[in-house]
């Protein structure tokens, strides 16, 4: 669902949110051409035996921006891949860990097939080939580049790359750290599967919580009761549902490839999705009425919308009829350039992609960091801090002369595990992110909105970074 007459492609919609922020950030022309080109991007062919007879495969790797070390970005399976669409997405990869300070630079890769075509054997195949390309040129290390799971890849995939990796490596003690994603048994980390979508909740919340903000767009403060239609039913899509009904929003919405539904009362996510896993379809769920098409459920009524499909999602054609007052982007990419120009005449609060499907990378920073280090979080800290509370616990009874419940002391003396660690620091840097592109965006009136602030906030960052390299004066 493109622009009328396809006038802007991803890449040059990536363009143009650069270009429309770097007027507010002072740099120099010559040093935000260098922020803003992909730095390498290898292309290549290799033939694979399948059940159809051999096929050739093209894949791809770019890495966009060579600023901080290791690169860092997705794998994506899919038909629709090409050169174009991943150093699209290698440069938003770049922002996006700028806006967050997570000190990578931005990578993205990509396979040209459709994996639901390909047996498990042949996908393997595929995958320990990609990365045997990715290896013969230096595309892939723990401290060089470092993929992740995308759209058509996940835990699985990783794991072979891990592998093939290693096989590649013999003895290298950080070779884990290769690539994140991966299943906690195969050197993962808790909290990853679902990191992206609860990112875009914690990003929604950080909003809802901004008077200012909603002000602006006629909505009371907090998320509870808000109104909420999720574009896409993959992992993004199902976690930032999970997240946002647990806060106390209301799901009235979902558009699929097959369809949409809708109930404006509500719509109960683990009985859709049981649904879902017995006819394959989110249609006919007996707890929410078919929309005529998918694109109806984009501009049925609701409060925050949530693409977290694929980009290009909400176009110029459709961005008239959308109702949502907050967009809150879980996909790369979902709005045009032409399309926000239109919302934003409309009042609507876009928080932009680069900030808020950030959580994926995030937490994929905190499994490179316990790859490199070998241990756990918590695992060393948690019974020194359990003994410690313990006897605090011990001194607030003997100084009361009450005895606290079970309860009671548990939660006092409990120590940290690893996701509770993983979910604190990934809710620490989204709130501290959204702080700061808001500030920027409130400091300087002439910036349109929250994805201009949230690009002057990582040219800006960038910026610095190849001036401490001396890269730059």
């Amino acid at each position: 669902m493109n622009d009328s007459k396809q006038t802007t492609s991803f890449l040059d919609n990536v363009s143009m949110y650069f270009d429309q922020a770097a007027q507010f950030t002072g740099q120099s022309a010559d040093l935000l051409r260098q922020i803003k080109i992909c730095n390498s991007m290898y292309h290549f062919r290799f033939p694979v035996r399948t059940s159809r007879g051999y096929e050739v495969v093209d894949g791809w790797r770019a890495e966009h921006s060579h600023h901080k070390m290791p690169t860092k970005g997705g794998i994506r399976y899919s038909e629709e891949a090409n050169a174009e669409e991943v150093t699209a997405l290698a440069a938003l990869m770049t922002y996006k860990c700028a806006v967050v300070d997570v000190p990578f630079g931005g990578a993205k890769g990509a396979i040209r097939i459709d994996p639901k075509k390909y047996s498990i054997g042949e996908l393997e195949q595929i995958t320990r080939r990609y990365t045997h390309e990715l290896v013969k040129k230096n595309f892939i290390g723990p401290g060089i580049d470092v993929p992740a799971p995308d759209y058509g890849t996940g835990p699985r995939e990783m794991a072979w790359i891990a592998d093939t990796y290693a096989a590649f490596h013999p003895g290298e003690l950080d070779s884990l750290g290769c690539v994140t994603g991966k299943s906690v048994a195969q050197g993962g980390i808790r909290g990853r599967t679902e990191a992206t979508g609860r990112g875009v909740f914690f990003a929604i919340r950080e909003a809802c919580s901004d008077a200012e903000a909603m002000n602006s767009v006629g909505l009371s403060l907090g998320i509870a009761g808000k109104r909420v239609i999720v574009q896409g039913l993959g992992n993004v899509g199902y976690h930032a549902a999970l997240f946002c009904q647990e806060g106390g929003a209301i799901l009235v919405g979902i558009s699929e490839f097959e369809g949409a539904i809708y109930n404006a009362a509500g719509i109960d996510l683990a009985s859709l999705m049981a649904h879902r896993k017995e006819t394959g379809s989110i249609l006919g769920f007996a707890g929410a009425t078919d929309l005529p098409n998918r694109e109806a459920g984009l501009e049925a009524d609701c409060d925050i919308l949530i693409p977290a499909a694929l980009e290009n999602q909400i176009s110029a054609e459709n961005a008239p009829r959308i109702k949502a007052k907050i967009l809150a982007e879980g996909a790369n990419g979902p709005t045009t350039a032409n399309a926000e120009k239109i919302l934003l005449e409309k009042g609507v609060l876009i928080i932009p992609d680069i900030y808020a499907n950030a959580g994926g990378v995030t937490v994929s920073y905190f499994e490179w960091l316990k790859d490199l280090s070998h241990v756990s979080f918590g695992r060393i800290a948690k019974r020194f801090v359990q003994s410690s509370y313990g006897a605090m616990a011990d001194v607030v009874e003997e100084t009361t002369g009450r005895k606290l419940t079970p309860q009671q002391r548990n939660t006092i003396v409990r120590g940290a595990d690893e996701i509770d660690l993983v979910n604190s620091g990934l809710e620490e840097i989204m709130s501290n992110a959204y702080q700061e592109i808001n500030e920027i965006r409130k400091r300087d009136p002439r910036i349109p909105g929250m994805r201009s602030a949230a690009f002057v906030s990582a040219i800006n960052k960038i910026a610095v970074s190849y001036a401490e390299l001396g890269i730059w004066p």
